[in-house]
């Protein structure tokens, strides 16, 4: 059965169309003054190969989301599908770093360690992005492991079986 919704002022038809969309899970991590920070998302994509560019997009509704709105240096963690813990971690009242083998970057963000691959960033620039901030990240060093993704697809994490 397939239904046609107006997109503006009807919320959840549009984020269950959005949810259609399978995407990866990332973790992205910052440094603040009480620590390293860290939140979950899937609003990750390439922008440019020269220079080295992506962007997130962290929602202004998150508690962290002032870390992120500031973050000078930042990594981005693509999670394997097997790292439901990571994930996790950076959910409401998850222990966060407690318990992830990590490091602290050259630049200062926090690392973990044992993901898919890792962009450790500098904001490159941010664009106001309505409920949601998309920060463009220039990325200055790139580490790549071996597995398969995580998959977020329609509220559900899983595995790509191919």
């Amino acid at each position: 059965m397939i239904t046609t919704f107006e997109a503006d002022g009807n919320a959840i038809p549009f984020r269950d169309a959005l949810g259609r969309f399978a995407t990866g899970v990332t973790l992205v991590t910052t440094m603040t003054d009480q620590g390293p920070v860290g939140m979950v998302a899937n609003s990750f994509a390439s922008v440019s190969l020269d220079p080295p560019l992506v962007l997130w997009s962290p929602a202004r509704s998150s508690s962290r989301f002032v870390h992120f709105e500031r973050a000078e240096r930042f990594a981005i963690h693509i999670l394997g599908h097997d790292q439901a813990h990571v994930s996790a971690a950076f959910g409401r009242g998850g222990p966060g770093f407690a318990d992830l083998d990590h490091d602290v970057g050259d630049h200062g963000a926090p690392l973990v360690n044992g993901v898919l691959a890792r962009f450790e960033c500098t904001t490159h620039a941010t664009h106001d992005g309505g409920d949601h901030l998309i920060v463009v990240g220039r990325v200055g060093r790139v580490t790549v492991g071996d597995g398969d993704p995580m998959i977020f697809n329609q509220g559900r994490f899983g595995r790509f079986a191919g």
